[in-house]
């Protein structure tokens, strides 16, 4: 009998394993049935988020989802004394989930919690020079983005994404993409994609852009991306979504390859939700 229950029980422990996500979202969906956001949450995504305002009904009613799953699940903290209100975390998690809008929950995975500061914040920081010497020193900094599950933002950056939001900056979007991108366990600005064929397609086609990006900054040639991506290859994912949400008709004609990439990895085209 004995053998039989620690069977019964292995089986059990076997199956909610390999099927942890699918027993959970069963569990969120339970859990977040009934949830909705307010009338007045609409209406502050309506009054700073345009992407919002000229989204399909179908593409609205997803991202309103994601963003009660999300702000039920991971804590955004204020620092320096900022007090974070139901709007701020609101407009955070709405950006974050338009990443994933066609994802399955869980969002982010690696994500615990959002710390967010109410604008550009010291950073302790270290270098090693040629002799070897570690020098330890700060930098003002806007954001980061830790493969523990923590991201920093500041508030007035948020918002400044929020107020030109065809300029190719959203400091949202930036940090989550690099989440998106240690999803893999490393930061080199692949993140993990649908099909081994992808793997591949990615390879080509980003290497080429990054190496474009690069040549383009160094001799003062046009580029739509900010100079800030040829920074590293996590840089340019990240400042690469920045570019194909809020500069998606500029990028295309850019780099068609490029954008057709993008489109294939987060499953939306942003240009329907720009009013042309």
């Amino acid at each position: 009998m004995i053998n039989i229950f620690l069977m019964l029980a292995l089986v059990v422990f076997v199956v909610t394993y390999w099927r942890w996500h699918d027993v959970m979202r069963q569990y969120w969906q339970h859990k977040y049935a009934d949830q909705n956001l307010s009338e007045q949450d609409k209406l502050i995504l309506l009054k700073y988020m345009p992407i919002y305002r000229n989204m399909t009904d179908n593409d609205r009613e997803k991202l309103e989802n994601h963003i009660v799953w999300f702000l039920g699940e991971k804590r955004v903290l204020g620092r320096d004394g900022l007090k974070v209100n139901r709007a701020m975390a609101l407009l955070i998690a709405a950006d974050a989930c338009l990443l994933v809008l066609n994802s399955l929950w869980p969002l982010y995975p690696n994500v615990k919690e959002v710390l967010l500061y109410p604008s550009s914040y010291y950073a302790p920081q270290q270098s090693r020079d040629a002799a070897g010497l570690v020098n330890y020193h700060t930098s003002v900094r806007q954001g980061e983005s830790w493969p523990g599950g923590t991201l920093v933002l500041s508030w007035d950056n948020v918002i400044e994404g929020h107020r030109l939001p065809e300029d190719g900056h959203n400091l949202v979007f930036h940090e989550f993409a690099h989440q998106l991108d240690q999803q893999t366990g490393q930061t080199n600005g692949t993140p993990q994609l649908h099909s081994q064929a992808m793997y591949q397609q990615w390879g080509k086609v980003f290497t080429r852009a990054y190496s474009n990006l690069k040549s383009h900054v160094a001799y003062g040639m046009h580029h739509v991306m900010h100079s800030y991506g040829a920074t590293n290859e996590a840089e340019f994912f990240a400042v690469l979504t920045e570019t194909f949400i809020e500069k998606p008709f500029e990028l295309k004609q850019y780099d068609p390859e490029l954008f057709t990439l993008l489109t294939d990895y987060y499953q939306f085209d942003p240009r329907n939700w720009y009013r042309r």
